[in-house]
Formats: C-alpha cells, sequence, structure tokens
C-alpha cells in the first residue's frame, strides 16, 4: 500500500489470457453463447492472432484468446487455475443473465446462492474453466 501511495501511477489490468483449442470456437462461444463482444482479430502471423473480447458494454479488461501452441500450453485449456474459479464476471442483474446462461446452455456448476458479498452461481465456458456471475450486494 505504501508503494501504491507514494507512486500515484495511472496503471489497470489490460487483458487476461486465456489458453484455448482454437481461435474460432472461443471467438463463437463468447459472442453467440456468453453475453461479450469481439474487440479485436488481427493476425499476426499464418498461426497466431491477437484476438481480444469483453462483454458487452463493459470498458474493463478484455479476456486475450490465446491459442495453445505447444503441449503444454495445450494441457492447461480449460484448468488454467487447478480446478479454481478463474473468472468473475459482474452483473448488474442477475436473474437476467443467471436466465441468459440457461438459454444458451451453459453448464451451471453451482446453482445460483445469496452470500455476504451477492448472488453467485458458478457456470462452466465451453472448455471447463469456472466462472462466478455474481450480482454484487448494494
Amino acid at each position: 500500500m505504501r508503494y501504491i501511495e507514494q507512486k500515484k501511477m495511472k496503471t489497470f489490468l489490460a487483458h487476461i489470457a486465456i489458453v484455448v483449442h482454437d481461435y474460432d470456437e472461443a471467438i463463437t462461444f463468447y459472442t453467440q453463447r456468453l453475453p461479450f463482444e469481439l474487440v479485436e482479430d488481427t493476425p499476426l502471423s499464418a498461426t497466431k492472432r491477437w484476438v481480444l473480447v469483453r462483454p458487452k458494454g463493459s470498458e474493463g479488461a478484455c479476456l486475450l484468446l490465446a491459442k495453445a501452441a505447444n503441449d503444454e500450453q495445450r494441457s492447461r485449456v480449460g484448468n488454467q487455475t487447478g480446478g479454481r474459479v478463474f473468472l468473475f464476471l459482474h452483473t448488474d442483474n442477475f436473474e437476467r443473465d443467471y436466465e441468459g446462461l440457461i438459454a444458451q446452455q451453459i453448464k451451471i456448476v453451482r446453482e445460483p446462492t445469496v452470500e455476504s458479498y451477492g448472488k453467485v452461481a458458478v457456470f462452466a465456458d465451453l472448455y471447463g474453466n469456472l466462472w462466478d456471475l455474481i450480482e454484487p450486494r448494494k
């Protein structure tokens, strides 16, 4: 805390890399089954692209969809955090977004509960990474 107080730097989290098997199937999942938008899809080489997605209407950090390039990276697809919840998607309307997950046949891992911090449910993405859908308590 002392370092931040002394420096008063303007820093922010811009992107979070998530390892995927295939760019196009990941783009399709996030933009058609989850309420995300494609921010950028730039070819970098014959096999590598810079692909960013983020929740529609958000100005926060983007997910960088990073295609696994070797066996070690492929082994991490869907389990980047050893089975723990990996990402936390905040919403201003839990019921709307939870029903959206159900309508898109997204795998619900833990049914909705009300916790001290808000309403939460756990879902899995197309590769099995775990997400919290949270409507924070006001």
